[in-house]
């Protein structure tokens, strides 16, 4: 296998997914936030809990912007932290029940995008996008 082809047919892919991922999310997003706060609440809510500096690290934020975004998470209801019962200076930042709701609902309406995009794939098809995805997380997306 060549492996340069190999890149470019993972940068094509990741081009893909970012793509598909803003048209499928679009719609989902809550008006009540917004953009950077749904990501940072998307990312809570599949990695819960997490840290400050996870989530400044995942979403490429500095520290003061991101504890600035999460106190008005914070002030919305949407997020609750807990201080780590070692280390005081230590928080875990989790969805709160109305962060739960809104990220369920949005996650609904994804499935929504996700299930009318596989109409009509075969049973076959379905079985080895399954196999695929469960492949890419545990050797690319770990």
């Amino acid at each position: 296998m060549d492996m340069k082809d190999l890149f470019n047919k993972f940068v094509l892919f990741s081009a893909s997914v970012h793509r598909v991922t803003h048209d499928i999310t679009k719609n989902a997003k809550s008006d009540t936030v917004t953009p950077v706060q749904y990501n940072i609440l998307e990312y809570i809510a599949v990695s819960q809990p997490v840290t400050l500096s996870e989530i400044s690290d995942c979403q490429q934020m500095s520290m003061p912007n991101t504890s600035r975004e999460l106190k008005k998470l914070s002030d919305k209801d949407l997020i609750a932290k807990q201080e780590d019962t070692v280390d005081r200076r230590k928080q875990s930042i989790r969805l709160s029940k109305d962060g739960e709701v809104m990220m369920n609902e949005a996650f609904g309406c994804i499935e929504t995008q996700l299930l009318h995009r596989l109409e009509g794939v075969s049973k076959e098809d379905l079985e080895a996008i399954d196999c695929a995805l469960d492949i890419l997380q545990t050797k690319v997306f770990y």
